[in-house]
C-alpha cells in the first residue's frame, strides 16, 4: 500500500509542474496517508498526550484487533466507562434513543 501511495504521490508531483492543484492533491494524498493510513503504527493524534481522549468506537484504536488480552481488557473497560458517562451526562438523549429501538 506504501509503495502505491509513493508512486502515485511521485507522479501527481511530475504532473504538477504545469498544474499546481496536482501539487496540492500529492500533498493531500500524503497527509492522508500518514493520518490513517498506516496500519503498523501504534499512535494516532488522538492518543496524542496533551489532546482530548475520543469515544470508543468499537473495536481497537484504528479497527485492528487488540494484541493481547490485557490491551482487549483495558479497551473493553475504557468503553463501559464512557458508555456509562454519556448514559449519566446525557439522560435525555439516552431515553430518546431507547425509543427508536
Amino acid at each position: 500500500m506504501g509503495t502505491l501511495i509513493i508512486s502515485a504521490t511521485a507522479i501527481l508531483v511530475v504532473l504538477g509542474f504545469s498544474n499546481h492543484v496536482l501539487w496540492l492533491a500529492a500533498i493531500a494524498l500524503l497527509f492522508l496517508y500518514v493520518r490513517y493510513g498506516r496500519a503498523g503504527d501504534g499512535t494516532s493524534a488522538a492518543s496524542a498526550p496533551g489532546s482530548a481522549p475520543a469515544p470508543p468506537q468499537g473495536g481497537a484504536s484504528g479497527g485492528r484487533p487488540d494484541s493481547t488480552y490485557r490491551a482487549y481488557r483495558a479497551r473493553r473497560d475504557r468503553q463501559a466507562r464512557w458508555e456509562r458517562r454519556y448514559r449519566r451526562e446525557r439522560p435525555l438523549e439516552v431515553r430518546r434513543q431507547e425509543r427508536k429501538k
